[in-house]
């Protein structure tokens, strides 16, 4: 499968490309500081998904938990956008709606994997 046919990574990119289109309407004093600072961690968040898809799976998880703590940074990032009026509240929402979604398969995908992980490990105190 190829990687960018992934959903999760066409929801990232999607996202990107809704933060790009808002960049224009952000206050100057707020777009060079706060808002590249969205825009960068939602690539440090596709570039974790893409790291994560070329990886085994046994090396995956590490990884998709680094994109976890990223897209929370990325939730706090647009709240403080929208709490500083950098943005307004119709895009907050917009916004936010997309980061939940990203976060519900994010999260999805980190539990197949623990849950894999936990079918797959030895019984504790059964003889090898």
């Amino acid at each position: 499968m190829d990687e960018f046919d992934i959903p999760i990574f066409k929801k990232n990119y999607e996202l990107y490309k809704s933060l790009n289109t808002i960049r224009a309407s952000v206050p100057k004093q707020d777009r060079y500081v706060v808002w590249q600072r969205v825009e960068n961690t939602n690539l440090d968040v596709t570039e974790l998904i893409l790291h994560a898809t070329a990886l085994y799976k046994t090396e995956k998880l590490p990884v998709l938990d680094q994109a976890s703590v990223k897209l929370n940074l990325l939730r706090f990032l647009i709240r403080l956008s929208y709490d500083t009026k950098a943005i307004d509240g119709k895009k907050y929402t917009a916004i936010q709606q997309q980061i939940d979604e990203i976060g519900r398969m994010l999260g999805g995908w980190i539990k197949s994997l623990k849950t894999e992980g936990t079918q797959n490990a030895p019984l504790q105190g059964a003889s090898q």
